[in-house]
């Protein structure tokens, strides 16, 4: 008997899903265990088969029930100072100008702006410092709205870091490594988690300025790495046009548009069946993507339908593309809709002189409107499942950097200890966890190193940090690098 032939076009679709990646799969069957177990018995060639592709369904399904959903990182670039916000030393202010005792500073090194200096003294907080809340945890009066949702955050005091200069240690803290060309934890978790909105990408970056020295922020710090491309966070902008050329050129139309990336489709589905690259298809998703994106990024951003007493929680400056208050409403939107990771840096904060002035302006800046966001995720009922962080690379020296003026006094690059804070997504609310010495310069309890933070993050996310690996160039890598351990303590 004459075998029936395939109709090309029923080959085409057959290809179609043997391609058809295993975040595609999930999504199609809303995501889930259960679901991406029914795959796998419904196609079980579809995860392209052997060791390799167990490892592809073990890395999209969370390795256990997650916390959180979503993250919302408000990195304050340049290094806040934990003795202006949240580690309260009165001892600081009796020693005024006495030098740090050289068995507390136990030879630790400098940058080269403070290392030659004779002397190191002391200098206490311009700013007063009040307890809040039923934690009864110390605020400084730079953040009375941050005051006001203290039982809602989880304070660490205990971080500390590796790097002493600006650029290692943020990309440290956005990558797990001092080097660049790793992916950020943003490309990480698009990478083992994809994207609960199909028509926004899984990982977006919003960046603002405030009135300091602005330390630079790059691309590198959302960067896919070694990852598919696909990973790469996305920028958005203030202004008419978020999202760079997401427009239409000039004379092409929707439906011309439409039928290029068919037919581009087209071409880039022969380039993968000779080469087998697997970025091929990631250009195909993303060309995908921002044509999607052409409907979803204006009402995503447009925040003219946003009421009056939201405006009003956040400030006026909500209502200004580019700000940290816009950024942080636009945060809020974006999460909601689906996006899996929201990187807001706001810089300025590298405070060499001049603290007093310079760190007022920023607090200013930032106080309300992240108060506000946690505050409107909670009223959305989408705290519980949203991660919110805040903090920068390292703290601020204890001692004065140059001349000595009660009023007028800067600080230097600290990386031994300082605070940040974190709410929601699964964290204990209404905490402090870890302690300083009196001098705010080494731990006393406690520590909590960047790699601990990633394995905490990616604990509440339902990853397992030494599980989410990729193998590159022979060696496997993950976040965390060798290093890491979750802090429990801190997690509901």
């Amino acid at each position: 008997m004459e075998r029936k032939r395939t109709p090309p076009m029923e080959n085409e679709i057959q290809n179609a899903k043997l391609f058809q990646n295993r975040r595609q799969f999930l999504s199609s069957l809303s995501i889930g265990i259960g679901s991406a177990a029914l795959g796998s018995l419904l196609i079980p060639d579809l995860f392209s088969g052997g060791k390799k592709g167990q490892e592809a369904l073990e890395r999209a399904i969370p390795h256990f029930a997650p916390k959180a959903k979503r993250v919302i990182y408000l990195f304050q670039s340049g290094g806040v100072s934990q003795l202006e916000s949240f580690d309260y030393k009165p001892k600081l202010r009796e020693m005024l100008g006495q030098d740090l005792p050289e068995s507390v500073r136990g030879g630790q090194r400098l940058t080269g702006m403070t290392a030659g200096q004779a002397s190191f003294p002391l200098v206490g907080s311009y700013f007063d410092f009040a307890q809040h809340g039923e934690s009864r945890a110390w605020v400084s009066s730079l953040f009375p709205h941050t005051a006001k949702i203290v039982d809602e955050l989880c304070i660490i005091r205990s971080m500390h870091t590796d790097a002493i200069n600006h650029d290692p240690a943020i990309t440290f803290f956005q990558t797990g490594a001092q080097q660049g060309n790793r992916p950020s934890m943003g490309a990480w978790l698009s990478y083992g988690l994809g994207s609960e909105n199909e028509n926004l990408p899984a990982f977006c970056v919003l960046i603002s300025k405030g009135a300091g020295d602005n330390q630079g922020i790059y691309s590198k710090l959302w960067s896919n790495g070694f990852l598919d491309s696909i990973h790469q966070g996305v920028q958005f902008m203030g202004g008419p046009n978020p999202v760079l050329y997401l427009n239409n050129p000039a004379g092409a139309d929707k439906a011309s548009r439409r039928n290029l990336l068919d037919k581009l489709a087209k071409l880039n589905g022969m380039q993968f069946e000779i080469f087998g690259d697997a970025e091929i298809t990631a250009k195909v998703q993303q060309y995908e993507m921002a044509y999607r994106m052409q409907t979803s990024v204006p009402e995503v951003t447009d925040v003219s339908k946003e009421p009056d007493h939201i405006v009003k929680m956040y400030g006026p400056e909500c209502l200004v593309p580019g700000t940290y208050a816009a950024n942080c409403l636009l945060a809020r939107k974006l999460s909601e809709n689906g996006v899996r990771f929201v990187q807001l840096y706001h810089q300025g904060w590298d405070q060499h002189g001049a603290l007093p002035n310079y760190m007022a302006m920023q607090a200013k800046d930032v106080d309300q409107a992240s108060a506000a966001l946690v505050t409107d995720l909670k009223q959305r009922g989408l705290l519980d499942e949203t991660l919110v962080i805040w903090g920068g690379e390292f703290g601020r020296t204890n001692f004065c950097q140059g001349h000595l003026a009660v009023d007028n006094y800067g600080r230097d690059h600290h990386p031994r200890c300082f605070s940040i804070w974190m709410a929601g997504g699964g964290v204990k609310p209404g905490i402090v966890y870890g302690e300083t010495d009196e001098f705010s310069y080494n731990i006393a309890k406690d520590p909590v190193h960047v790699h601990d933070f990633h394995a905490t993050i990616l604990h509440l996310l339902g990853l397992d940090h030494e599980r989410l690996t990729y193998q590159h160039l022979g060696r496997r890598y993950r976040l965390t690098d060798v290093a890491g351990n979750v802090v429990k303590s801190i997690i509901a």
